[in-house]
C-alpha cells in the first residue's frame, strides 16, 4: 500500500482525474494571464531589454516570411494572410511578458491558417503547421518554459500538440504531414527553456541559501560572543557576591554586644546574597560548563586594565613594536569596566597582529572623572597579511557587544595613513537615578 492507504491505480487514477482541473488553472485561470514570476527582479529587467530586441528582430524576421508565404504559398487574401502572420510575430513578442496568453494566439492563429489553407494546400506542403509558424509557435513556447513552472510549459506543449494532430483529422487531401517533426522541434524549445529557467532558479536558491547561512553564522558568533561575555561576569559578580555574603556573616563578630536586630539584618542581607549567587550559578552555570578551560583558569581572577603592561609584553615579544600612553589620574575601575577595558585592547591588538603584520601600534588609555578612554590605533601593514579565516571572527563584536552592555560607544575604521583605528568610551560611573517628592 503506498502513502495515505491508495494503490498504485488509486493513485494513477487521482493524478488523471486532477489533469482537467490542472488544465483550467495553468492555462486558463486568472494567475495565467498575469506577467510571468520573475518580472519584478532585479536581473530579469536587466536582461529583459535585451531579450525584447533579440525577440522583435526575430518577430518581424520569421513573421515576414510567414506573412509572404501565407499569401503566395497557401492563397489567402494578402490582407488576411497580413493579419495573421502579424498575429504570429506579435505572440512571440508578447511572450516575453504574457507567455500563456500568447501561446493561445500562435496555437490558434496555427489552428485558423491549417483550416482555412488546406483545401487549396498541395501535397507536397506543409500541414497543419507552416515552417514559419513552426518556428514562431517554438519561441513562444521556448519563452513560456523559460518564465512558467516544467508542468505550465509540459501541458502547453501537449495541448500544441493535440491540436496540430487534431487538424489532421479534417483533411480533404493527403498533405506533407509535419506533426512528427513539429513534435520534435516544439519539444527541444520546452526542454531547453526548462532548462535555462531551472538552472537560474537553482543559482537563485543559492544565492538565498548563503545569504542565510551567512546570517546563522552571524548569529551564532553573537550568541557564542555573548555567551563568553556571560562568563566573564558570572566571576566577577560571582565573587562580589560571595564577599557580601563572607562580610554580612563575620560583621556580628566585629562589634561588642550587637543588637538582636543588627543579627537580623545581617542575617538577612547573607541570606539574599547567598539566594542571589545560587540564582546567578543556576542561570549562568551551564555556560560555564560548556567551557573547556582547565579548573585552574576557571576560578583564575578576570584581568583588568593592571594587567596591560603583562599583555603588552606579550605581544612585544611575539613581534609586535606597540607604544602605550596613559593620560590622567589611575584609579580602580569597576570590575566589568576593567576587564571590558582589557579585552578591547586585547582584541584591537590581536586583530592588528592578524591583519597589519609588521605595522607599529599605540595604545592610548585616557582615564576622565566620569570615563575611560581606550585607543588602539596601529599604522600600514609592512607586508601582506595571511588569507583571513573562512569562519567569521569574535573581535569588533565583541567589542561593541562590551561597549553596548555598558552603556558606552565605540568607534571604529581606517585611518588616513593605512591603518585601523579602535576608540571606546566607557563610562566609569552609574547614571543617576532621578527620584520625584510625593505630597
Amino acid at each position: 500500500m503506498g502513502s495515505g492507504g491508495r494503490t498504485p491505480v488509486g493513485r494513477l487514477g487521482a493524478a488523471l482525474r486532477a489533469v482537467p482541473r490542472h488544465l483550467r488553472e495553468d492555462l486558463l485561470g486568472a494567475r495565467a494571464f498575469a506577467p510571468g514570476p520573475g518580472a519584478e527582479r532585479p536581473g530579469w529587467r536587466d536582461w529583459q531589454p535585451v531579450v525584447v530586441l533579440v525577440t522583435v528582430i526575430c518577430a518581424v524576421f520569421v513573421g515576414a516570411m510567414g506573412v509572404e508565404g501565407l499569401i503566395w504559398g497557401s492563397g489567402l487574401d494578402p490582407a488576411y494572410g497580413t493579419l495573421l502572420g502579424v498575429l504570429q510575430g506579435a505572440a512571440l513578442v508578447a511572450a516575453v511578458f504574457r507567455p500563456v496568453p500568447a501561446w493561445w494566439v500562435v496555437t490558434l492563429v496555427m489552428v485558423v491558417v491549417a483550416l482555412t489553407t488546406e483545401s487549396g494546400l498541395g501535397r507536397d506542403g506543409l500541414y497543419p503547421w507552416t515552417g514559419e509558424g513552426m518556428a514562431l509557435q517554438a519561441g513562444v513556447l521556448f519563452l513560456l518554459a523559460l518564465r512558467l513552472r516544467p508542468r505550465v510549459a509540459c501541458e502547453a506543449l501537449a495541448v500544441s500538440l493535440l491540436a496540430g494532430a487534431g487538424c489532421g483529422l479534417f483533411v480533404s487531401t493527403a498533405h506533407n504531414g509535419d506533426v512528427t517533426r513539429a513534435a520534435a522541434v516544439l519539444t527541444v524549445a520546452v526542454v531547453v527553456g526548462a532548462a535555462l529557467r531551472g538552472g537560474r532558479v537553482a543559482r537563485t536558491e543559492l544565492v538565498v541559501q548563503a545569504g542565510l547561512t551567512a546570517d546563522e553564522r552571524a548569529r551564532r558568533t553573537l550568541l557564542e560572543e555573548r555567551n563568553r561575555i556571560a562568563r566573564e561576569l558570572h566571576d566577577v559578580v560571582a565573587h562580589h557576591m560571595s564577599v557580601i555574603s563572607i562580610q554580612a556573616q563575620v560583621a556580628p563578630h566585629l562589634v561588642d554586644h550587637p543588637s538582636e536586630e543588627l543579627r537580623e539584618n545581617l542575617a538577612g542581607i547573607r541570606a539574599n546574597a547567598v539566594d542571589a549567587l545560587t540564582e546567578l550559578r543556576r542561570v549562568l552555570g551551564v555556560l560555564r560548563s560548556e567551557d573547556t578551560l582547565s579548573e585552574r583558569a576557571r576560578h583564575a581572577p578576570q584581568p583588568t586594565l593592571d594587567r596591560l603592561e603583562e599583555l603588552i609584553g606579550t605581544v612585544r615579544r611575539a613581534g609586535l613594536a606597540v607604544t602605550t600612553a596613559i593620560t590622567g589620574e589611575r584609579r580602580r575601575l569597576a570590575p566589568g569596566v576593567g576587564l571590558s577595558a582589557y579585552r578591547i585592547v586585547q582584541e584591537a591588538l590581536s586583530n592588528a597582529m592578524r591583519h597589519a603584520p609588521g605595522a607599529g601600534v599605540r595604545v592610548e588609555i585616557g582615564y576622565l572623572p566620569s570615563c575611560v578612554v581606550v585607543r588602539v590605533v596601529n599604522g600600514a601593514p609592512a607586508r601582506a597579511a595571511a588569507p583571513p579565516a573562512t569562519d567569521a571572527g569574535h573581535g569588533l563584536l565583541g567589542m561593541r557587544e562590551r561597549t553596548a552592555m555598558l552603556g558606552g560607544e565605540l568607534v571604529t575604521g581606517a585611518t588616513p595613513a593605512g591603518g585601523y583605528e579602535v576608540t571606546a568610551t566607557l563610562p566609569t560611573e552609574e547614571p543617576a537615578i532621578r527620584t520625584e517628592e510625593t505630597t
